[in-house]
């Protein structure tokens, strides 16, 4: 069983809706103290079960949410990465959380420049966030890479108010110039 919505893919990346058999993936992501830090902190899988449901269901109700993202080489799960905006969210976002086991291959980076561009040309997004905490460095450098930038601090919903974030961002236009000057970004 698969969450409906598009199918994307990147050189090394398959990004496509929250299916039944990422949940494993995504009990493994949440159980990494590293991996888990900045997106709600380890949870226990029933928890982990909800969230999971929670952005199987934004793809049925409001045509687009994080998509899990599989390393095409092998069909893995690797991660969630894409367009996020529950109820609110400071802004229209697109957010990353990769198992910590891949970090620094660029996956984020590619997947996300993929959902970006996803984002602006089919759900017509004018504006791109990305909520960060200030002691997240490796996130920061691929809203960098992103070409985003710091646009100042930030403030989540319940039950999260209390979390510092900063918010990067740019414009559709500013993406779209981005990617003409480099289209190999990510």
């Amino acid at each position: 069983m698969q969450a409906p919505g598009p199918r994307i893919e990147t050189a090394r990346l398959i990004l496509r809706p929250t299916a039944l058999e990422d949940f494993e993936g995504f009990v493994a992501l949440m159980s990494d103290p590293d991996s888990a830090r900045h997106i709600g902190g380890v949870q226990p899988r029933s928890v982990v079960w909800r969230g999971m449901c929670g952005m199987a269901g934004g793809w049925a109700l409001q045509g687009f949410s994080m998509f899990s993202v599989l390393e095409r080489s092998t069909g893995r799960w690797i991660g969630r990465v894409g367009p996020w905006c529950p109820e609110g969210w400071p802004g229209t976002e697109v957010g990353w959380s990769l198992l910590k086991e891949t970090w620094g291959r660029g996956y984020a980076t590619e997947a996300a420049s993929a959902a970006m561009d996803w984002a602006v040309d089919h759900l017509g997004w004018t504006d791109i966030i990305h909520s960060i905490a200030p002691e997240n460095t490796p996130s920061q450098q691929v809203a960098l890479r992103l070409g985003s930038r710091l646009r100042g601090p930030g403030r989540l919903p319940a039950p999260f108010e209390a979390a510092t974030v900063e918010l990067w961002g740019q414009s559709r236009e500013e993406w779209r110039a981005r990617r003409r000057a480099a289209p190999s970004i990510g």
